[in-house]
């Protein structure tokens, strides 16, 4: 009996095999040639180039822009060293798990705001207002030579330029003595009052110990305008790379020092925290921005890169709490170290911050390639997005930001999700059956794979529009926790949103969106594995 049992099987098999368009040696995947490797999560993308992160909530999903190195490494080369002056856009990604990354594309700020001679280190704050629109302002450094601002109503656009010049400048009435009035840092506190920190350089009887010339002010109700006079933060062998928190009635500023040794200095000052490494970023707080006497010192939160297992580089991030977890979001040269070229191109990556709200302590972050060890929803199964964790072989189409698509450019592409869970689309847990749904255009096969066994192939066959494609799998095989792999066996295959569903429901709208009616393939059943 057992022996008829498996040669049914294995007939069965073969059958579904033929009628799903797999090809022979298809049941295994071997995940490779990423720039990314696989078990790590740091970089948040094996394919974008990005610096100086800053992060935003809305609508439950963090937004999360940066310096657009890739702006610089496809205008210069990839062993010519980055420089930054070709630089006049930012980046976006957002997540709804801080492991699994969609990236939204380019905010081309010279064409909003041609005046500017470059767009790097953002600073982003939102709030709601009057009209009942939640409005963003991200602030940005115009090169060595100010700070800038464009806004919108929406996280991804489209962004206005609401002054047509800087906010800051040299030449910005009551700002003296900061060289270089750059790298900005916002935040909102509890009272719905605006504050912006920048600075740079060393400001005229500036020592190496104390540079003077970190500088913040209050802003206006408009927040593009200025409420009070620029005072200074006597910030410690302060480089650049300022930013701004609030938590519990405190002001938190984060701040990269400069490259020299710390040690010697750091003993005659009137500190109790141990000495910052060379280029770390160090935090101090107030209650009382205002008034320079009243910054304590918080200690360093972050070393260098070149002290966390990566290559030596210049620092900057961003503290951002998240789904009742602290997070740290800092760029590294991890991706331009996988690539093994010259240029300092730097790529973003994130890890936890241990932060005690009661007392605003801050335990220096622990960066790593690991980065997340457990993402931020468990519940994460795709919500009709095109979140990623890793890929290889693929290009983004973000001509459409709020839906962008991944797009296959050879046999042999494929994507990652990571940590997913089906938990949030299936209903009941004890659902024998789960529907993967994508939407997808193109010609040719999907495979899913988890780790290296095969769950399903998927014929697509919409070359001209999206169409809802989809396949039935055993749930005991597609557990939660584990990491599912979309590879795509020919180019030009393009899919921008996948996800989970209760077999036998309806295709959830997200996941449907811009999918032509009547286009879609139909989705195949892999004999073995699924279970009645």
């Amino acid at each position: 009996m057992k022996v008829l049992q498996k040669l049914l099987t294995a007939l069965l098999l073969a059958a579904l095999t033929i009628s799903c368009g797999m090809s022979a040696g298809a049941e295994s995947f071997d995940p490779k040639d990423s720039y990314k490797k696989e078990g790590d999560n740091n970089p948040l993308s094996p394919l974008v180039f990005c610096a100086d992160p800053t992060a935003v909530e809305y609508k439950g999903r963090l937004y999360v822009y940066g310096t657009n190195d890739h702006q610089q490494y496809e205008e210069k080369g990839a062993d010519i060293e980055n420089t930054y002056e070709k630089i006049v856009s930012l980046v976006v990604f957002s997540t709804d798990d801080m492991v699994n990354w969609e990236y939204h594309g380019e905010i081309n700020v010279k064409e909003i705001a041609p005046w500017i001679a470059n767009s790097w280190a953002p600073s982003v704050v939102s709030r709601v207002e009057k009209d009942g629109l939640t409005h963003f302002y991200l602030y940005f450094s115009n090169s060595g030579m100010g700070t800038g601002v464009i806004t919108a109503t929406d996280p991804l656009g489209p962004w206005t330029d609401p002054l047509g010049k800087p906010l800051v400048s040299y030449k910005t009435p009551g700002l003296k003595d900061c060289p270089v009035p750059f790298d900005p840092g916002a935040v909102i506190d509890e009272n719905g009052v605006g504050w912006l920190a920048f600075g740079g350089g060393k400001a005229q009887g500036g020592t190496d110990e104390y540079p003077g010339s970190a500088r913040i002010v209050r802003l206006g109700e408009d927040m593009i305008s200025f409420d009070s006079d620029f005072t200074e933060i006597p910030a410690p062998y302060f480089f650049e790379a300022s930013e701004l928190n609030f938590i519990n009635g405190w002001y938190v500023y984060t701040y990269c020092s400069d490259w020299s040794r710390h040690l010697i200095g750091w003993v005659k000052m009137p500190y109790d925290v141990p000495a910052p490494g060379s280029c770390s970023m160090i935090c101090m707080k107030t209650k009382t921005p205002l008034d320079p006497d009243s910054w304590k010192m918080v200690g360093e939160v972050l070393k260098n890169p070149g002290e966390l297992g990566f290559d030596y580089s210049n620092n900057h991030t961003h503290m951002h709490k998240y789904k009742g977890k602290w997070y740290i979001i800092y760029h590294t040269l991890a991706l331009k170290q996988a690539m093994g070229i010259a240029g300092g191109y730097r790529s973003l990556c994130v890890d936890e911050i241990a932060v005690d709200e009661d007392t605003v302590t801050i335990t220096s972050a622990k960066g790593s390639h690991k980065g997340v060890a457990e993402p931020a929803d468990s519940k994460f199964s795709g919500s009709g997005s095109m979140q990623i964790n890793n890929c290889y072989g693929i290009h983004f189409d973000t001509s459409d930001p709020h839906s962008p698509a991944v797009v296959s450019d050879k046999a042999g592409a494929w994507i990652k999700a990571a940590d997913i869970s089906c938990d949030t689309a299936v209903k009941p847990s004890d659902t024998k059956k789960i529907t993967f749904a994508a939407s997808v255009r193109g010609k040719g096969t999907i495979r899913l794979y988890t780790g290296k066994k095969l769950l399903a192939a998927i014929k697509v066959d919409s070359p001209k529009s999206f169409g809802t494609v989809s396949a039935d799998i055993s749930r005991e095989l597609l557990k939660d926790g584990t990491d599912l792999y979309m590879v795509f066996d020919s180019g030009d295959m393009s899919m921008k949103s996948y996800g989970f569903k209760a077999t036998g429901r309806d295709i959830p709208p997200a996941l449907a969106a811009g999918a032509a009616v009547g286009v879609a393939a139909v989705g195949c059943i892999i004999a073995g594995i699924t279970k009645k």
